[in-house]
């Protein structure tokens, strides 16, 4: 099973990525992680993500993929993976259905959590960091045990710069704008619309409900037309 997960800010990603990995036995391959990864050890293509970084420049498609190719090619992914941020444009979708094509794997699932933008909005402004051991809280949904305070090691919880509702908002139609069209290229017939508003444990049953549904039906092909989508 390959997943594909999609999600403006806020929308619980991380949570729900962690969750599908659990259930489904899957490794969640998340490209920022990557980058951090692939620089720490030096590769050639790491050393391309982190001179462009480092100029505060975006990292080609073709680095993108070369490092998603490399990482997906490892056991642990022999039997499928989730990828979360990729893909990020067109280029790097048509570059992921021929990998997967050319390695003998199923289409991908997309799956899209989408929430309304106040709800996001809200979500991200309540959100807190522990500046020690990195742990996320949220006011809201899931608050620390002493207010203000981490659980784990009593540091003050600090605000993020970009939790500020100017930039959460601009994120948001910025992430609409990168991700619209990739959206766009596999076809609505293709994307599982996912209601992000729920309760986490209520979008993780959405999100089982969904794949199990997906991998139970094997003999059900997609039409030509969102073979090309997935595929092309």
């Amino acid at each position: 099973m390959i997943v594909l997960l999609f999600g403006p800010p806020g929308c619980g990603k991380g949570t729900q990525a962690a969750k599908i990995a659990a259930r489904f036995r899957v490794p969640a391959v998340s490209t920022g992680e990557l980058f951090r990864a692939e620089c720490a050890a030096g590769t050639e293509l790491g050393k391309k993500a982190c001179s462009i970084l480092a100029q505060g420049g975006l990292v080609g498609d073709e680095v993108v993929n070369g490092i998603v190719a490399s990482r997906t090619s490892a056991a642990d992914c022999a039997n499928g993976f989730l990828l979360d941020g990729y893909p990020r444009t067109v280029v790097q979708a048509q570059f992921l259905g021929s990998l997967l094509r050319q390695r003998g794997l199923p289409a991908p699932v997309v799956l899209y959590l989408d929430a309304p933008a106040g709800d996001l909005v809200t979500r991200l402004t309540a959100r807190r960091q522990c500046p020690q051991c990195r742990r996320i809280y949220n006011l809201l949904s899931q608050p620390p045990r002493v207010a203000g305070k981490c659980d784990a090691d009593g540091a003050s919880l600090i605000r993020r710069a970009d939790d500020r509702e100017d930039v959460i908002r601009q994120r948001l139609r910025a992430y609409e704008e990168l991700t619209g069209p990739v959206l766009d290229w596999y076809g609505s017939s293709a994307v599982q619309r996912i209601d992000g508003s729920l309760p986490p444990e209520a979008v993780a049953r959405e999100i089982e409900r969904a794949l199990i549904i997906w991998s139970n039906l094997p003999d059900v092909n997609p039409s030509p037309s969102r073979t090309r989508e997935c595929y092309s």
